[in-house]
C-alpha cells in the first residue's frame, strides 16, 4: 500500500519545500515545516506498547540520509523491546559534563532555597570541593570511585563540609538519572558505603551555664567592645535568637508599638515567619541602637563601614574578649537549660520562643496558636534573671 512506501521524499524536496505541514517518509519518520519556515525531523513509534513521538533534529544539521538511518535504528529497538528514547538520554549524558548538571540543578533549586546565602554556599561547596576533581567528566560515566575521589579527602578533616557536599551530589545525581543521564544505582549511595564510619563524640553547640549568664551581661554593660557588637550580643542572649537573625536583623521588621520583631520565613532557619516579644531590656537595647546609628537600615551595622557585622565578631568577642568557653548558638542552650531547670514554663513555650519544629505529635497540637502571651511572660522572666542574678525570685506559670 502506498501508505507504507519507504523513502517517499527526496533530499531535493526537504531543501526546497516551504509549504507548512507534515510530510511522512516511511519508518515513521516525518519532516516537518512550520509556518516560520523552520524544518526538523521527528518519528512516531510505539515504545514498550506506548506511542511516542521522538524528535531527530534539525533539517538544516541533519540530511535526509542520517534522519533515515536514525529513524531505522530507533524501530529495530523498539521492536526487540527497547526504548530509543531512553538509549538517546544516555547517549546525552555522555556528552553533557557534571558541572553542566551540577549548574542546573543549582539553577532549578535556589529559588526554593531558604536564603540566598545559602544558594550562595550550596554553589560554592560544589566549585570548591567537587568541580576541579570531577567537573570535565561526563554526567553518564560518574562511577562510586569519582565521589570517593571527591570526598574520602575531607571525609575524617572536615566531616560536617564533607556530609552536606555529599547530600548535594546525591540530589545532582538523582536529577541527572531523572533525566536518563545514566541508569543504574546512584554512585553516591555506594561511596557512602565505602567511606568509614566518623564517631561523633559530641556535636553540641559549645554552651555556658546559664547561671553565668547574668554575669556576663554585667560584663557586657561595662565592657569596651564595638557598640554594635556589644548590643547586638546582649540582644542575641535576651532573645535567645540564632546569630544570622539578629546581624541582618532591620527595623523594618521591628513593630515597634506592639513591641515585636517579627522575622520573615525567608530568614528562618525553618522557613516560617517568627514572631518574637521585646520586653523592657530589649526595647532599650534598640532605643541605644537608634541613637548611635540613626540612618542605619540594620540594627546593628558594623561602627565602620555600616555593613552586617562579620560571622565571627561575636563569637570572638565571646571567646577572646571574656575568655569563654561558648558560642552564640551554645547560648540559647543556656536559656533553654534555663528554661528547663528553673521555671515550669511548659516545654512547647521554650520550644517556640527557640522558633524549634515540635515533632512531639501531643506537644504539635499547640501549633494551632504561637503562644504569644505565654511566650511573652517566658521572656520577661529571662530578662528579669539576667539581670538581677540568680537569686531573682522567677515568678512561676503554670504550664
Amino acid at each position: 500500500m502506498s501508505s507504507h512506501k519507504l523513502h517517499k521524499l527526496t533530499s531535493l524536496f526537504v531543501k526546497k519545500t516551504t509549504a507548512s505541514g507534515k510530510y511522512g517518509d516511511g519508518h515513521g519518520l516525518y519532516l516537518i515545516v512550520d509556518a516560520s519556515g523552520a524544518k526538523r525531523w521527528e518519528q512516531r513509534l510505539v515504545i514498550q506498547g506506548r506511542r511516542r513521538d521522538i524528535g531527530l533534529g534539525s533539517a538544516a544539521l541533519v540530511s535526509l540520509e542520517e534522519a533515515r538511518e536514525q529513524a531505522l535504528k530507533n524501530k529495530r529497538l523498539a521492536r526487540s523491546g527497547g526504548d530509543p528514547i531512553a538509549e538517546k538520554r544516555i547517549s546525552i549524558g555522555g556528552s553533557v559534563s557534571f558541572k553542566e548538571v551540577a549548574l542546573a540543578v543549582h539553577e532549578l533549586n535556589a529559588p526554593t532555597y531558604r536564603n540566598k546565602k545559602y544558594a550562595a554556599q550550596w554553589l560554592s561547596s560544589i566549585e570548591n570541593h567537587v568541580l576541579p576533581i570531577i567537573g570535565g567528566k561526563s554526567i553518564g560515566s560518574i562511577t562510586s570511585s569519582d565521589i570517593l575521589s571527591v570526598l574520602s579527602p575531607i571525609w575524617s578533616d572536615k566531616h560536617d563540609t564533607a556530609k552536606k557536599i555529599r547530600q548535594r551530589l546525591s540530589q545532582i545525581m538523582k536529577w541527572a538519572k531523572a533525566q536518563g543521564y545514566y541508569t543504574g544505582d546512584n554512585p553516591v549511595e555506594l561511596a557512602q558505603m565505602a567511606l568509614p564510619k566518623i564517631s561523633q563524640i559530641d556535636s553540641h553547640h559549645a554552651a555556658l551555664p546559664f547561671t553565668e549568664l547574668p554575669a556576663l551581661i554585667e560584663q557586657l554593660q561595662s565592657s569596651t567592645l564595638m557598640p554594635s557588637t556589644r548590643l547586638a550580643l546582649t540582644y542575641l542572649i535576651l532573645t535567645a535568637s540564632l546569630q544570622s537573625e539578629v546581624l541582618l536583623a532591620s527595623w523594618d521588621e521591628i513593630e515597634i508599638d506592639k513591641r515585636q520583631w517579627i522575622i520573615p520565613a525567608a530568614r528562618m532557619k525553618a522557613g516560617s515567619e517568627h514572631i518574637v516579644p521585646l520586653n523592657d531590656r530589649t526595647m532599650a537595647v534598640l532605643n541605644e541602637a537608634k541613637e548611635l546609628y540613626p540612618d542605619s537600615q540594620l540594627l546593628f551595622p558594623n561602627h565602620n563601614t555600616g555593613k552586617p557585622l562579620s560571622d565571627n565578631a561575636l563569637r570572638l568577642a565571646l571567646q577572646k574578649r571574656f575568655n569563654l568557653n561558648t558560642t552564640t548558638h551554645g547560648l540559647r542552650s543556656s536559656f533553654k537549660d534555663w528554661a528547663t531547670e528553673t521555671t515550669n514554663h511548659a516545654n512547647e513555650v521554650s520550644e517556640m520562643a527557640l522558633a524549634h519544629k515540635i515533632s512531639n505529635a501531643v506537644e504539635a497540637a499547640y501549633r494551632r496558636g504561637n503562644l504569644y502571651e505565654k511566650r511573652c511572660q517566658l521572656m520577661n522572666d529571662w530578662a528579669d534573671y539576667l539581670y538581677k542574678g540568680e537569686n531573682t525570685v522567677i515568678q512561676l506559670v503554670k504550664g
